[in-house]
């Protein structure tokens, strides 16, 4: 029987599906990275955030079966109560040596890090200024906070200070946290850490960055858009995920020690929810080993963002602000993307089509996400495939 709920929902599901922003689940088996196969079809990969393959590396799978066989495949508890394992702790220091700061907090997934840290160090009579294309786990914990937020134009300096300065000639007397992605999912580009650290410094204002697309990814060693910039002593609250270039799964952040042990007391999302698995924490340990061991990993992921984003360039596709190893190709209309993203398929590779609300209205786009493990043969079927469909559906020359 139909009631008032299903009604409801059914005719949110249809005015999606008019407007081209439907979504569906589709069975994919990645175990051959940077290759796919669904059904019988085999693809190149071009939307994996396993960024440096360590997904798959013989090492990292071998760490996690040995876990399951030593310490079992659940942690059966909270941190608070039982949870917390010599493993968890050995990841948590390897994590603060990484990072180069006094001490990590790990979670279970950068969005419940997101939700948790956010709502811990800003509340009601605060305010909150955040990068207008900060990921959704960063909106959605501003809100949880019930702080004021307010958004300023993307990576614009001045308006972000403007914003400031307002506030202290308006003598708010509340704390103020300002929140940005370092490397942005959707288009590729880089925050401008230097200028947001020097106004935080000058308006008493607290900075809290997330690194999840840049830790494993840029910076000396994969440590990150902090590292980049030589600001490791300067942001006092980052949040990076072991689930993207890491390979695994999970989250942590990083600060001082008087950070962690506030957040363990009063960040609700870690507080209440199990402990990560062994199997996960070992693997994440694997991973972080063979970043250290083999720093050129990330130098190759970067070249190979480089190489994609010229070619793609030099057909005269619009990769927007791309600077890192995220390529957006914009194509604006949602259905046109979905077309772009579906003859693409048919050319061998997998590229998915990105619409709102992921991104901005009329800003649909073919998102690329490189990975070290692409060869050069990979990203040149790839500039074929991208030059055949553009070509065909007249959006380059």
């Amino acid at each position: 029987m139909e009631n008032f709920a299903g009604e409801s929902m059914r005719h949110r599901l249809l005015a999606l599906q008019k407007r081209h922003l439907q979504r569906r689940l589709e069975p994919v088996r990645q175990g051959m990275e940077p290759w796919l196969e669904i059904g019988s079809h085999r693809f190149l990969n071009l939307s994996s955030n396993n960024y440096l393959g360590l997904a798959t590396r013989p090492e990292v799978q071998a760490a996690a079966v040995k876990a399951a066989h030593t310490e079992g495949c659940g942690a059966g508890s909270s941190r608070l109560i039982a949870g917390t394992s010599p493993l968890n702790q050995t990841l948590e220091e390897r994590l603060a040596q990484f990072k180069g700061v006094e001490a990590t907090l790990v979670y279970t997934s950068g969005y419940t890090a997101n939700i948790g840290v956010i709502p811990a160090l800003v509340g009601p009579g605060d305010i909150i200024l955040g990068d207008e294309l900060n990921h959704a786990s960063i909106i959605d914990g501003c809100h949880l906070s019930r702080a004021e937020l307010l958004t300023y134009p993307h990576r614009d300096v001045e308006a972000l200070s403007s914003l400031l300065m307002t506030l202290e000639q308006r003598g708010h007397r509340g704390h103020h946290l300002v929140v940005t992605d370092t490397v942005f999912s959707m288009d590729g580009d880089l925050a401008p850490l230097p200028e947001l650290v020097d106004l935080c410094g000058r308006h008493n204002a607290t900075l809290m960055v997330d690194e999840a697309h840049a830790t494993g990814c840029i910076g000396p060693g994969g440590r990150g858009a902090v590292a980049y910039f030589g600001l490791e002593k300067s942001v006092p609250v980052a949040m990076s995920t072991l689930s993207k270039a890491l390979g695994s799964f999970g989250a942590f952040v990083a600060g001082d020690a008087l950070l962690r042990e506030y957040l363990v007391n009063v960040s609700r999302s870690f507080i209440f929810t199990t402990a990560l698995p062994p199997t996960v924490i070992a693997a994440s340990l694997a991973a972080l080993d063979i970043l250290e061991q083999q720093p050129n990993l990330v130098h190759q992921v970067q070249e190979n963002g480089k190489y994609l984003r010229n070619g793609l360039q030099g057909m005269g596709f619009d990769t927007m602000t791309s600077e890192t190893h995220i390529v957006p190709v914009r194509i604006g209309d949602s259905a046109k993307t979905l077309e772009f993203a579906h003859r693409l398929r048919e050319q061998g590779v997998y590229a998915v089509a990105v619409r709102p609300p992921t991104v901005p209205p009329r800003s649909s786009r073919i998102r690329a996400s490189l990975m070290a493990t692409h060869t050069r043969e990979d990203l040149d079927f790839a500039l074929s495939a991208f030059g055949k469909v553009g070509r065909a559906l007249r959006l380059i020359a």
